[in-house]
């Protein structure tokens, strides 16, 4: 299922003193950018080494609503101020996942957004302010648009450990192959009652038509593999996720409706 790659030439830009008294040391910065199984998210990898965050960072979802986040990311803030349509990033370790709008073409974004990710490696600041946790938090305890209502649970020492056994599982094996996809994963628990485990889905893969399959037949599927007391994985979703899922429902629908009726016609 992997992607076509593009490849960009960076900035070019001198390290050390002035020319007088050191050689000059020049440097190409590249950006690749991967089609994912979403058509309306791409993922822009940068393969020189420089990063958007330190290794091991938990992935940063910013939304094109989210002014509060965005005051707290000036990358945030070029890519929806000069990209239009774009509508949310997520920011990994190397690479930045944009999905757009679906009346947009990616010809229209994709040089603005690789130029834009370019001059912030170049510049070397960091991608959020000291204070972009706290706001989140914050955010999120105001009832923000990524606040989900995640099952609290209490755990016997027999439950822990098997919970601690989920979550070394999402993180090792299956983790990295989301974060090829441009996407990511948290997981927020499991009920040892049902057996049930809740994820969270974010970047490429939250709006991606193909989710419930990376749901159902990827992640569940190794999770009951492993471990015999998971039954069932259950994706939570964000209030703006809930709206566009039931919009998206609707609009299946009245489309299936047509057809029908278009063949009792046609009869």
């Amino acid at each position: 299922m992997f992607r076509s790659v593009i490849s960009r030439n960076g900035i070019m830009f001198t390290k050390g003193q002035s020319r007088s008294l050191l050689p000059t040391f020049r440097r190409w910065l590249n950006i690749n950018v991967l089609t994912t199984p979403n058509e309306h998210a791409l993922k822009f990898l940068s393969v020189d080494g420089e990063l958007f965050q330190t290794p091991g960072s938990k992935s940063i979802v910013i939304k094109n609503t989210d002014t509060t986040l965005i005051n707290n990311c000036k990358l945030a803030e070029r890519i929806f101020l000069e990209c239009s349509g774009a509508e949310s990033l997520m920011i990994g370790d190397d690479f930045v996942s944009v999905n757009k709008d679906s009346m947009i073409d990616w010809n229209q974004l994709r040089p603005d957004v690789v130029r834009i990710l370019l001059e912030h490696l170049k510049s070397g600041e960091n991608v959020i302010s000291d204070d972009f946790f706290t706001v989140k938090e914050l955010s999120e305890k105001a009832g923000g648009g990524y606040n989900i209502n995640t099952p609290k649970f209490e755990y016997d020492e027999e439950a822990e450990e098997i919970s601690e056994i989920i979550d070394e599982l999402i993180d090792t094996r299956i983790r990295p192959a989301i974060l090829e996809d441009g996407g990511d994963v948290d997981y927020l628990g499991w009920d040892s009652k049902t057996g049930t485990v809740y994820l969270r889905l974010k970047g490429s893969c939250s709006s991606c038509s193909s989710s419930e399959v990376t749901l159902k037949y990827g992640i569940e599927s190794m999770l009951m593999h492993y471990v015999d007391e998971v039954k069932e994985v259950i994706q939570l979703l964000d209030p703006q996720q809930e709206i566009a899922l039931k919009e998206f429902d609707k609009l299946e629908k009245k489309l299936s409706s047509n057809g029908s009726d278009a063949t009792k016609v046609s009869v």
